[in-house]
């Protein structure tokens, strides 16, 4: 049994050691440093995705509100224009 033991042991030790490596450590950071670079760039991508997305949005209902002004303005016209007419035809009434 210490026969089989012993050997794992010592594989286990020596793979410890070897990723401990001053190239082990350097590879470890650079993969760690191409992480937080792609995890910024992934960021960055959604904040500018979202932005534009809201831009468009706001952009919308700016729209949708300039056009119901618009048509409330209309008919706020229309409805003038209509009770003066109104008012001429009860005053020539009137008159008559």
């Amino acid at each position: 049994m210490k026969k089989f033991i012993a050997p794992v042991l010592i594989g286990a030790v020596a793979a410890m050691l070897a990723a401990c490596s001053p190239a082990a450590q350097n590879e470890t950071a650079q993969a760690g440093d191409q992480i937080a670079a792609d995890a910024n760039a992934t960021f960055g991508e959604a904040i500018n995705d979202t932005d534009a997305a809201a831009d468009r949005a706001f952009g919308s209902a700016e729209a949708t509100m300039d056009n119901s002004a618009a048509t409330l303005g209309n008919a706020a016209d229309d409805a003038a224009d209509a009770t003066g007419a109104a008012l001429k035809d009860a005053g020539n009434a009137i008159e008559d």
